[in-house]
């Protein structure tokens, strides 16, 4: 696989998995841990900003990834952060959507951190930084 078709995947896949947090948003909220303590409309809100950061954070890192108003060198670091409070929110709030979108974004979560974390991937020579 070329530099450049690599660079095209990771960019598409952080826009792509950041935008489909906003599905949060047209879902009913329920939470097998916060359910107890709060109401839904207290539950919405809490999810709105798991989705909003998911959001925002997988945009902002694919935006940092392709060096455009962001430093380049922030990527990682937001995607992992971003990862992580996704993450967080998935396993808060799970059963809210179908199980493939519920299984697909714990596969991206996943692999963005044992591509970062565990095989150092992708290294800056291949993505052309």
């Amino acid at each position: 696989m070329s530099p450049q078709l690599i660079r095209t995947l990771i960019a598409g896949a952080l826009f792509v998995h950041g935008v489909g947090h906003t599905l949060g948003f047209w879902m009913p909220t329920r939470s097998w841990v916060l359910g107890r303590f709060m109401g839904e409309p207290t539950l919405r809100v809490v999810s709105s900003v798991f989705w909003v950061v998911s959001a925002m954070g997988f945009v902002a890192a694919r935006i940092a990834f392709l060096g455009i108003l962001l430093p380049h060198e922030w990527w990682r670091s937001l995607a992992l952060a971003t990862a992580v409070v996704s993450l967080v929110g998935l396993v808060v709030f799970i059963g809210n959507w179908p199980a493939f979108n519920t299984i697909g974004a714990l596969g991206i979560n996943v692999a963005v951190l044992v591509a970062l974390l565990w095989a150092k991937w992708p290294p800056e020579a291949l993505i052309g930084r």
